[in-house]
């Protein structure tokens, strides 16, 4: 039996060797006749496929722009110095002696002069003194405004000149386009540099007034704009509660305490505009700071301005044969006022209503600029920025796992930042 065994063994071995033998020729043969075909019949080389010429296919151009701009304060546009435009109104003019307490007004600006201009107009002839008004050219271009490369159609023009030498306000350059969080924080930068404990700040779209028929309820006195902001800086600072903002027309001019900033870390740049005030002002909130309304005048937000910016100044029309550039000092609070005023509230009406083009369409009025320093395609420049709003909201949802303003209501904290990834209600 075990003989018998080993022979099966020695057979199937055998069997085995002779089926590799047989392959391995099998194998050899097949390219050896592979071999000889291909030298028979050569293989045509592969030809390099054309590739299409690439198409450039450009956006389509809108089909109307807007008219080219008129500058809207004419008579400051021919000046050389403040006393070629009307002086403040007296009942309006800021104390002869400034103040004891520092009172600058922050004023960031990217584009739209004729809005910047109304703003800045706008605040003197309210009684902010001149020499505190901040312009902050956040533009991009560099010095580009200040040596007068841009011109009125291009978006980023301001008029260096007519803002340092004419109406005397300060102009600061930042040193690159910042996003309105990074503007803010460039504002306390400046808080601490120039030793600011508090100081005012507010949007370029606005035009502020004087409430000229307003009197003090204890003194029965009229109070300028200025001065009753003023007041709302003692007033903060005499409170013994932690505060942070005094919005004296919500955030179009807003008091803002540096301490209580820093104490927060500054506003978030990871969210670029839109939603940052409301993640900044929720954390001011959570951290147990104060965030108040108080009322100083008007401060109308609007997306147009009026023609001529000397009705500011409170004039009456010049007298037919008079050859005066302005006429005579206007009352306080009476006709003239009330005119001017409800003139200047349909502006910001016409912004807000529906039909008015939209609450920032002021933003992309001017389409001029091509072949300047630092030009950027004005619709190009308004679709990233559309886009970067749009990366804020996501980032802001990203940080509290929560769309919209409101945090503390849905029983956020200041510690579940970046923590939470959705809030169910």
């Amino acid at each position: 039996m075990l003989r018998f065994a080993g022979a099966r063994y020695l057979y199937a071995a055998i069997v085995l060797t002779l089926l590799i033998v047989t392959l391995g020729l099998t194998t050899e043969i097949f390219h050896k006749i592979g071999d000889r075909v291909h030298r028979i019949i050569p293989v045509p080389e592969a030809q390099p496929t054309e590739k299409p010429e690439p198409s450039i296919v450009y956006k389509k151009l809108p089909e109307e722009t807007p008219p080219p701009i008129k500058d809207n304060f004419p008579l400051a546009a021919k000046a050389k110095s403040a006393s070629d435009i009307p002086p403040i109104p007296s009942y309006n003019a800021p104390p002869k002696q400034h103040v004891p307490e520092k009172t600058p007004v922050l004023i960031g600006f990217t584009r739209n002069w004729l809005l910047l201009q109304q703003t800045v107009v706008g605040y003197i002839t309210a009684g902010w003194p001149p020499s505190d008004i901040y312009v902050i050219d956040n533009t991009g271009t560099m010095n580009s405004n200040e040596l007068g490369k841009l011109t009125l159609q291009n978006p980023f023009y301001l008029d260096h000149n007519r803002l340092t030498n004419v109406f005397g306000v300060n102009v600061i350059r930042t040193p690159t386009l910042f996003s309105f969080s990074q503007l803010q924080n460039f504002y306390m930068h400046l808080a601490i540099e120039n030793d600011w404990k508090q100081y005012f700040w507010g949007h370029m779209d606005v035009a502020p007034l004087s409430e000229e028929d307003w009197r003090d309820p204890d003194t029965k006195e009229y109070k300028s704009l200025y001065m009753r902001a003023v007041d709302v800086l003692r007033n903060s600072r005499a409170s013994d509660k932690p505060w942070a903002i005094r919005f004296c027309a919500y955030d179009y001019l807003a008091l803002v305490n540096l301490k209580a900033f820093m104490a927060v870390g500054g506003w978030d740049t990871h969210i670029p505009f839109y939603m940052t005030d409301c993640d900044m002002h929720e954390r001011l909130a959570m951290h147990g700071f104060q965030n108040s309304d108080a009322k100083v005048g008007f401060v109308y937000d609007v997306g147009s301005t009026h023609e001529d910016l000397i009705g500011f100044f409170r004039r009456k029309p010049v007298k037919e044969g008079d050859s005066a550039a302005w006429g005579e000092e206007d009352e306080l609070g009476l006709n003239g006022f009330k005119a001017f005023r409800d003139s200047t509230w349909k502006l910001a009406d016409d912004k807000h209503r529906k039909g008015g083009g939209g609450r920032n369409s002021w933003q992309t009025m001017q389409h001029g600029g091509k072949g300047e320093p630092f030009y950027v395609d004005p619709a190009g420049f308004e679709e990233t920025f559309l886009k970067t709003i749009d990366f804020g909201r996501d980032m802001f949802k990203v940080k509290w796992g929560f769309p919209d303003c409101g945090l503390r209501g849905v029983g956020l904290e200041e510690k579940d930042a970046y923590l939470v990834d959705e809030v169910v209600t």
